[in-house]
């Protein structure tokens, strides 16, 4: 899949490359990290190559980035639009840093978010991005309202963690038409 040179202020988000696959990996793999995705397995680099090839690379309803810093293109992250439905112009909203122990931070994640957000909506042609996180992950909780979603609904006690742990599933959505310039 062929992704543009995105360009904002703090980040450029690019094609995610081989050599961004191992940085990428191991930051998924963070225990402290893996509690906020649905993958709840360690990543081998087997699946992390599969995942390249066929979903990075071949699957058309997922338009992933590299996050780099806009000064010295350090890697920083990724994001993306995953489940992308053409028929109902949709797509789930999907980010995370790994340098310097980020995950979500208020420069990088807001400026990659906003880049991205742009991309699905003016390029992609979306009338809706959402995203699905679970209630403990209070850097998101602050991330997307701060990027214009609005807290659409919640599913109690829809996912188990490691521990056992039932916890609930956020819902967030943004319309095209809620968009402000």
């Amino acid at each position: 899949m062929n992704v543009p040179v995105l360009t904002g202020p703090d980040v450029v988000l690019r094609a995610i490359k081989p050599d961004d696959l191992e940085p990428l990996r191991l930051w998924r793999n963070r225990p402290e990290y893996r509690q906020y995705f649905r993958e709840y397995r360690d990543i081998t680099p087997a699946m992390q190559q599969n995942w390249y090839e066929k979903t990075v690379l071949e699957d058309e309803r997922v338009h992933m980035f590299a996050i780099t810093a806009a000064k010295g293109e350090r890697l920083l992250g990724a994001c993306g639009l995953c489940y992308i439905d053409r028929r109902n112009e949709s797509a789930d909203f999907s980010i995370y840093l790994g340098a310097d122990d980020l995950y979500i931070d208020e420069i990088y994640a807001h400026d990659a978010g906003k880049l991205l957000l742009k991309y699905g909506f003016e390029t992609l042609g979306l009338h809706r991005i959402w995203a699905e996180i679970y209630d403990i992950d209070s850097a998101k909780q602050k991330l997307l309202p701060g990027l214009g979603f609005a807290l659409d609904g919640r599913h109690r006690e829809a996912h188990k963690m490691e521990d056992e742990r039932f916890v609930d599933c956020l819902f967030y959505g943004l319309l095209a038409s809620e968009v402000v310039p």
